[in-house]
């Protein structure tokens, strides 16, 4: 048994970990190095795998073809729906005769980014729901594969499990202990004990601020934090614009629930929040949207910013950029 580490151990992006078990491999996650996409996007209008990959946005995947393990890859297991973490499948998944797993909300997150990029997929696309297992076959033996729930800010978050000859291979790659959780189950403890009794062989983990002695707080405490600048802020007279990341589904849940209590209509702009959210909605996991308009082409942008610079006091937008990328609707806002 081999674990190579191909990506994403010392740098924020192109997660990528290859399991060799014998005549098997299992891949963990194939993600995108989400600064390198600012420069892909000024040379090229529609990025392609080899402007992708000079401009180092990809996982190091030529790894496995060089050491001789692409022919052997069983399957493709995807922990949660980060860019960092699913985004490359649609730039490097042909390469591999295997199917891609991962919980609806992640699948169908892959499946509306390749469309939208007029891209396709051929693996075969497997949802598995959350605390559910999975078999593959390898070439001498039967893997059973789980996908356990954890707490992360991204909803159907996953610690993956593969149960081999040599006992369980846990892969927990970006995830916090919430006991809390705004949306969704608090993680599968009992199932993590579970599977420690039988006995573990290997736990491969990695997370942002793994190094450092603390505890991220839960998603309560920043709904809390939300609650209070919603409520104890004058802006009765005021337009409201508030950025989060697209993908963190609990937090617009709470920003959309309050915004309604004040009394605004909740509008949506951008394009990875309507990816994020339409995921969502297709999987039964964003009834809290049912009232939010949400627009992401240029034209649609212009024309409702014109409409709420006209009346601001009566809408809360929500909107990209918070991390000020170029481009983002916050960018273009300012």
């Amino acid at each position: 048994m081999k674990i190579h580490a191909i990506g994403g151990y010392d740098e924020v992006g192109k997660n990528m970990t290859a399991l060799e078990i014998d005549e098997d491999v299992f891949v963990f996650d194939s993600g995108l190095f989400l600064p390198a996409i600012v420069g892909v996007e000024e040379r090229e209008k529609i990025p392609t795998e080899k402007g992708m990959r000079a401009l180092g946005a990809l996982p190091d995947d030529l790894y496995l073809e060089k050491n001789g393990l692409k022919d052997k890859v069983r399957a493709l297991l995807i922990s949660h729906a980060h860019l960092d973490h699913v985004g490359a499948l649609q730039y490097n998944a042909y390469k591999y005769k295997a199917p891609i797993l991962g919980t609806p909300f992640t699948m169908e997150v892959l499946r509306i980014l390749t469309e939208d990029d007029n891209k396709k997929i051929m693996n075969r696309i497997i949802p598995v729901n959350v605390n559910s297992s999975y078999f593959i076959r390898g070439k001498n033996q039967k893997y059973r594969i789980e996908f356990i729930n954890i707490t992360h800010s991204t909803i159907q978050s996953t610690i993956i499990a593969i149960h081999t000859k040599e006992g369980v291979i846990l892969y927990a790659n970006d995830y916090k202990l919430d006991n809390s959780p705004i949306f969704g189950d608090k993680p599968n403890y009992k199932r993590l004990k579970e599977l420690a009794s039988v006995g573990v062989k290997a736990l491969i983990v990695d997370c942002l601020y793994a190094p450092d002695d603390r505890k991220t707080p839960s998603e309560k405490i920043a709904r809390g934090l939300l609650e209070d600048v919603f409520f104890s802020t004058d802006n009765s007279k005021a337009g409201m614009v508030i950025t989060t990341f697209s993908s963190h589904i609990a937090r617009l849940k709470s920003i959309t629930e309050f915004g309604q209590r004040l009394g605004r209509e909740v509008i949506f702009l951008g394009r990875s929040l309507g990816k994020y959210v339409q995921a969502a909605r297709n999987t039964g996991n964003a009834p809290f949207t049912k009232n939010v308009r949400i627009y992401t082409y240029r034209k649609q942008l212009e024309k409702i910013l014109r409409n709420v610079n006209k009346n601001r006091e009566k809408y809360l937008i929500v909107c990209t950029g918070h991390q000020g990328e170029p481009g983002s609707i916050l960018d273009r806002m300012a």
